[in-house]
């Protein structure tokens, strides 16, 4: 790249009537991330002087969301223009265009194109140096809708037609045109007061200023690549899940690249967290296995051998090596985290929620749910069960059916279970108690008070049996 300024416009106003939602096209989610928001992740890296958004239909809410963290390194000034009415590409650039210092290169953006890689955009840059016209090309097999680049004598561009001015013979052309441009900053003001709006549609469209560049003597520059995935755009649900699904499955392949074994890479979801904003990122050691339907949100760590079996939902957590999550368990760590000890042994059909901290070879059964306590080496909660806000010694045994009673309706409080405790099944422990280590509760007890070390607690009403007790029978039916 040259070391000339660089100003980025990201055209954002866009109605996005195909997508058939109240939501703007924009802020629609890929990978669990406002496709808006790639564009703008992808742009940080390049180091902008600034970037304008232009927005239009949904304003309010696109400009909301580019107030939230969109910079994924680097920093820059952050400005969004509105476009009203929207009358086409070339009238976008012209509101951004008094946002601008007027020197250096001007790269042009599309907020519905998310998957432009940032080394893509500094060698299109680069092409332009600050002197020449720069366009993102690709060759699709099937262009429709797409603007053809028409090439003159010795292959030289020419100019763009959109599809819908094409002729039979431009609508032949496979090279198109992706939305994506760096121009010489000095050269777009005027370019810009040249464009009419006598074409199919009515518009403005900005990629006129291409002849305009051409007859005034200045270099167009076509930047192909062979990655069409890069230059996708989103117009409509059926594209957004195609893309979608190719976003995926890239990732997909990374991580088989780098040794994880997938059951089935068609399904397999790696998405942002969207409650807490936390950016996708799964990072998996060495024989990691991953069973198919599994989806992983936020910052995820796997560690060595470790299994994830089919159909697991895991978000913002870290799994140790050696474990074993069973099929259909749901780890959500939100901001607070999610840890799994080496060798623990989580599911089927269990929950950890924030701050669930596992140690070594704990075992958590089917349908039990774990927030906000931790628990040491080899504790083990197998069936039916709810750990809440508990701390939880080593080797204990938490019977089936038991829970720690942790909120009073206003305040949550806590329970500690001593190490080498067991506790029987169907138990209430209310908190704040403690049972002291090596004691046993026996089942269905409700327990109040502190347990000493070692001793037997059972807080129940005394069986009681009634011999021949018939129970109340229905009256007969008149």
């Amino acid at each position: 790249m040259t070391a000339s300024p660089l100003d980025i416009i990201v055209m954002a106003a866009g109605r996005g009537t195909r997508m058939k939602s109240r939501i703007p096209k924009v802020l629609q989610r890929l990978a669990g991330r406002p496709l808006l928001l790639h564009v703008l992740d992808q742009a940080a890296p390049l180091a902008p002087r600034q970037v304008v958004v232009v927005t239009g239909h949904g304003a309010m809410e696109v400009e909301a969301a580019c107030q939230g963290e969109t910079r994924a390194g680097g920093s820059f000034d952050l400005q969004c223009v509105r476009q009203e009415p929207q009358l086409g590409t070339g009238h976008a650039v012209q509101q951004a265009l008094p946002r601008l210092a007027g020197d250096g290169t001007v790269l042009v953006l599309s907020g519905d194109v998310p998957l432009t890689q940032a080394g893509t955009l500094a060698a299109l840059v680069a092409a332009s140096g600050g002197a020449a016209l720069a366009l993102l090309t690709v060759r699709l097999p099937d262009p429709s809708g797409y603007g053809r680049i028409v090439r003159g004598a010795g292959d030289a561009v020419q100019r763009i037609v959109e599809h819908k001015d094409a002729s039979e013979a431009e609508r032949a052309i496979d090279e198109v045109y992706s939305g994506i441009m760096a121009v010489p900053a000095q050269r777009l003001a005027g370019w810009l007061e040249r464009l009419r709006s006598d074409n199919a549609q009515g518009e403005y469209y900005l990629t006129d200023i291409i002849a305009m560049a051409v007859a005034d003597g200045v270099p167009v520059l076509a930047h192909r690549i062979q990655d069409a995935l890069q230059v996708a755009g989103v117009n409509s649900p059926v594209q957004l899940g195609e893309l979608e699904r190719a976003h995926q499955r890239r990732q997909a392949l990374n991580l088989m690249e780098q040794g994880v074994r997938l059951a089935d890479p068609a399904r397999l979801d790696v998405r942002d967290d969207v409650r807490s904003g936390v950016r996708a990122a799964l990072s998996c050691g060495a024989d990691v296995e991953i069973d198919a339907g599994c989806i992983f949100a936020g910052q995820v760590e796997i560690g060595e051998g470790a299994r994830i079996g089919a159909y697991c939902h895991i978000a913002n957590a870290r799994i140790g090596a050696g474990a074993v999550i069973h099929p259909y368990t749901h780890i959500d760590g939100e901001a607070a985290g999610v840890q799994v000890g080496e060798g623990a042994l989580v599911g089927p059909f269990a929950r950890l929620r924030p701050g669930a901290q596992l140690g070594r070879e704990v075992h958590i059964g089917n349908f039990v749910e774990v927030k906000n306590s931790q628990l040491a080496d080899g504790a083990k909660a197998n069936h039916l069960a709810y750990l809440g806000d508990a701390t939880v010694g080593e080797r204990v045994n938490y019977g089936a059916g038991s829970i720690t009673a942790n909120y009073d309706g206003a305040n949550k409080h806590r329970t500690v279970i001593e190490a080498d405790v067991h506790v029987g099944s169907n138990c209430v422990l209310v908190a704040p108690v403690t049972i002291g280590a090596g004691g046993t509760v026996g089942g269905g007890s409700t327990v109040t008070k502190n347990a000493p070390p070692g001793a037997l607690t059972v807080a129940r009403g005394r069986q009681t049996s009634i011999p021949d007790w018939r129970r109340p029978a229905k009256a007969p039916k008149a």
